[in-house]
């Protein structure tokens, strides 16, 4: 591996078209590998972030441990929010011979997973909180120019199959991830181990298999400070879908996430479950889920290309979720987490599948900053995360520790988000 300018700015790359738009056999190996690495990645966050965290936090103060977790994930948030859209700055600018993106999914995904599994083996919360941060701001550095490949190696036209294939491998990942850990989750070691080998293998694989064209020979503009701080402002007037859409994206996650974080917590202090009912409920929610968000997910991407549309995609998707949420409300039982599970699986699948297309769709063609634009719009779910458990923990708080707050709190911000999409110009 050779040079990789960390000191560079976020400006854009001079006369040169990066893009290298694959087709035959190598756009199925890419489509594929892509799926898998996400499948892995999210298997790895909600994992994580919904069983095996909240088992170690719950263990070491039962009484404090929604406000501890949501003390880990705000502060984890913070970093991310900022790590995201730098590394995909980064990236746009980095030189090597294995490309722009290759150097920082393969890196990333190795420093990421030697701190995870560090976090199975303290016991503090600020040593916890200390290794996931690390975890995370290197999983993401890894994230924004994995994602980016989408718009680096497909035309606009077939977006939606290939956000489709990211959609189904995120959304089926995130709920074997669950199931996995909630099986691991007596003996966490093991459970953190599991996941951090499985994505860096995977993301290894990934660049060795899917080859970037070298970067070495492309020319780029002079570092400028004030132009790399001035890259990250995208004035919204200027690019008004660009706004829509990370102002639709940030409600929608702001909503979804405040229950997925408790999940746990949801099933054993409002359905009134033990904490090893509680584990093993998680994992058939999460089967159920993966059964409906698949087949909508892949569903979802091959009619958006096919009809040539991406908005009633994401506003239906989002008022299916909206509608899920309503559930729990009105049958706070194991059989209605079931149902919920069932039908934010069709919605949540659908947003994921067509998501990615219409994001890659709105970026301002003029910045030349593919990995940092991204990486901004990436923020639309970093801070959602830090803002949730917050919201949530106070929410809580304020009721007197009623989980149906944070339903009620999902359904208004879920519901909302599929109004932003409508404004967005640029695409249909």
């Amino acid at each position: 591996m050779t040079d990789m300018p960390l000191a560079a700015a976020a400006l854009p790359v001079e006369d040169e078209d990066m893009s290298e738009h694959v087709a035959g056999k190598r756009r199925w190996v890419l489509l594929w590998s892509l799926l898998i690495n996400f499948f892995v990645l999210l298997a790895l966050y909600n994992g994580v972030i919904s069983v095996l965290l909240p088992n170690q936090i719950a263990a070491m103060d039962p009484a404090s441990k929604a406000a501890n977790l949501a003390i880990v994930m705000s502060i984890t948030s913070i970093f991310t929010t900022l790590a995201t859209p730098i590394a995909g700055a980064l990236s746009d600018r980095t030189r090597s011979v294995w490309g722009r993106r290759s150097p920082w999914i393969a890196l990333g995904s190795l420093i990421g997973s030697a701190c995870l599994f560090g976090v199975s083996l303290v016991t503090t919360l600020w040593s916890i909180t200390v290794l996931w941060v690390m975890a995370a701001i290197a999983y993401n550095a890894m994230q924004g120019p994995l994602s980016t490949v989408v718009a680096d190696r497909f035309p606009a036209a077939s977006r939606g199959v290939a956000s489709g294939f990211i959609g189904a491998g995120m959304t089926a990942g995130g709920t074997v991830g669950i199931i996995v850990a909630g099986h691991l989750a007596s003996t966490l070691v093991l459970g953190y181990l599991v996941f951090a080998l499985a994505i860096a293998a995977c993301c290894v694989a990934f660049v060795l298999i899917n080859r970037e064209v070298p970067s070495t020979h492309v020319r780029v503009a002079p570092f400028s400070l004030p132009a790399f701080l001035r890259s990250f402002w995208i004035n919204p007037r200027k690019y008004p879908d660009f706004g829509w859409a990370f102002l639709g994206r940030f409600t929608i996650y702001l909503g979804y996430q405040g229950v997925v974080t408790y999940q746990l917590y949801i099933l054993q202090d409002y359905i009134n479950l033990s904490v090893d009912e509680a584990n093993k409920v998680i994992g058939n929610i999460s089967a159920i889920t993966f059964v409906t968000l698949l087949f909508s997910g892949l569903c979802s991407g091959f009619l958006s290309d096919k009809v040539g549309r991406r908005k009633p995609f994401v506003f239906f998707s989002s008022v299916i979720m909206a509608i899920a949420c309503t559930v729990p409300l009105f049958w706070p039982t194991v059989q209605g987490m079931y149902v919920y599970a069932a039908i934010v699986g069709l919605g949540y699948g659908a947003f994921t599948a067509v998501d990615m297309a219409l994001m890659t769709q709105v970026l301002p063609q003029d910045t030349g900053s593919t990995g940092k634009d991204l990486g901004i719009l990436t923020i639309a779910i970093n801070i959602p995360q830090a803002i949730s458990p917050v919201l949530s923990a106070w929410l809580l708080s304020m009721s007197g520790g009623n989980y149906s707050t944070l339903f009620i709190a999902a359904i208004i911000f879920v519901f909302a988000s599929s109004f932003f999409v409508l404004p967005i110009r640029s695409v249909r």
